[in-house]
């Protein structure tokens, strides 16, 4: 019998208690599945737990909450044969809709419980392992600006990311950047870059979507001194098809990148969590490195 252990981030979402915890507990029961299931208030909580189900030897950890939670339990299996389950108790779930996972609890458990396992590829930048995607610039300012917003003034989250957003447009800053893609060289001054695990779609109905997660790519999104308004432009190209035709917009595809700046820290987002790195940041791909639990979906097109 297969050894499952499951960790619910407490802190994911709207926050999530013991009535949660029994809640997961009997889905698993109701499916035939005797699994393990934790509450953990936090990151270093969430870490010690699966360190302490890795050490005592499972098949499959389940990650309970949104891509923060899900990424930081998905760094520790990477290269391993334990299987990564996902039960999508975050706010957006990008990692789960991208891998066709059901977003209904009970049938989340009930794949979970059936364990078809797939493996996929996972980004890393400077030995930290991303599921979804990293960037500079803009984004790491405004969850910044964000974080502050939420301690200061006890917003919520979205009022507080709208606060950083206007906040960080204002001042809207640029990165001096050098970026070596595939042994080339560009220099770009930009207000952000984006760098995906996998290709995501930057055009149409389906923008910020992926329909694999098994290309052994990483994706590599960025403008060239772009204003506000030229922004705006952008984000109207991308919805009527047209992004790939603007001469000052960059998407490449590649399976390592590397990132120099002058400055000696970068603020760095990988799946919504900010980290300061010291330059060169050196991306790469680890191609079919995650075991998860999904159906085929990963390698087909969603549409």
């Amino acid at each position: 019998m297969k050894r499952i252990i499951v960790i619910v981030n407490g802190g994911a979402g709207g926050g999530h208690d013991d009535a949660l915890r029994a809640q997961v507990h009997s889905h698993f029961e109701a499916a035939g599945v005797a699994a393990e299931v934790n509450l953990a208030q936090g990151g270093e909580a969430i870490a010690a737990q699966v360190d302490k189900a890795l050490r005592i030897g499972v098949d499959v950890i389940v990650a309970g909450g949104g891509d923060g939670t899900v990424s930081s339990i998905a760094g520790a299996l990477v290269g391993t044969d334990v299987a990564l389950g996902v039960l999508p108790l975050g706010t957006l779930n990008h990692f789960a809709q991208d891998l066709g996972l059901p977003l209904d609890l009970g049938e989340a458990v009930r794949l979970i419980a059936g364990s078809p396992t797939k493996r996929i590829d996972v980004g890393e930048v400077n030995a930290r392992v991303f599921i979804n995607n990293s960037s500079l610039g803009l984004y790491p300012d405004v969850v910044r600006e964000r974080e502050q917003h939420q301690k200061r003034m006890g917003l919520g989250k979205w009022p507080a990311f709208a606060w950083a957003l206007v906040s960080a447009l204002r001042r809207y800053p640029f990165l001096d950047v050098r970026l070596s893609i595939g042994g080339v060289e560009q220099r770009r001054r930009t207000p952000f870059v984006f760098i995906g695990n996998n290709e995501y779609q930057m055009e149409g109905l389906a923008i910020g979507e992926r329909t694999s997660m098994t290309g052994a790519c990483l994706s590599l999104y960025t403008a060239q001194r772009p204003g506000r308004l030229r922004l705006v432009a952008f984000a109207l190209r991308a919805l009527f098809g047209r992004l790939r035709q603007a001469r000052d917009f960059d998407i490449v595809l590649a399976a390592d990148i590397v990132v120099e700046s002058r400055h000696q820290h970068l603020r760095v987002a990988t799946d919504g969590e900010v980290t300061p790195m010291t330059p060169p940041l050196r991306y790469r791909v680890r191609p079919a490195s995650l075991l998860v639990i999904c159906d085929s979906s990963p390698a087909e097109p969603k549409r």
